[in-house]
């Protein structure tokens, strides 16, 4: 997968995540919860897009961490909406396989680009 692909699949993910808060009660928790999720998932978008510019392979490596660590945190938020009720299993259920998703491919791509340093 190239890296247009990723930017456009984390600033998707990013959307998605931002609609479905969007579409939250105003209770505190609920908002609390969209005010994570929703800093987490532009995080995720926003340092990849970074990576993407760095100027060497450890500025890679580093931003991809970061973006590793926000995809992971964002799956948090998705799942703590479904465990607390907020949310239905259907209605997380595809946002959290992307999430899930997107954090394997850039695991992955650490841990080449780490074996190859």
């Amino acid at each position: 997968m190239d890296h247009n692909e990723l930017k456009r699949r984390t600033k998707d993910f990013a959307h998605r995540c931002v609609k479905l808060c969007a579409n939250l009660q105003g209770d505190y928790l609920s908002r609390h919860i969209s005010s994570q999720l929703i800093r987490s998932a532009t995080s995720t978008a926003a340092n990849y897009r970074a990576a993407c510019m760095g100027h060497s392979k450890a500025a890679f490596i580093s931003k991809l961490s970061i973006v590793i660590e926000e995809v992971d945190e964002s799956s948090f938020w998705i799942e703590f909406l479904y465990e607390e009720g907020i949310l239905s299993r259907n209605q997380v259920s595809l946002l959290l396989e992307e999430a899930n998703e997107l954090a394997s491919i850039f695991i992955a791509a650490r841990k080449t680009l780490q074996t190859k340093k």
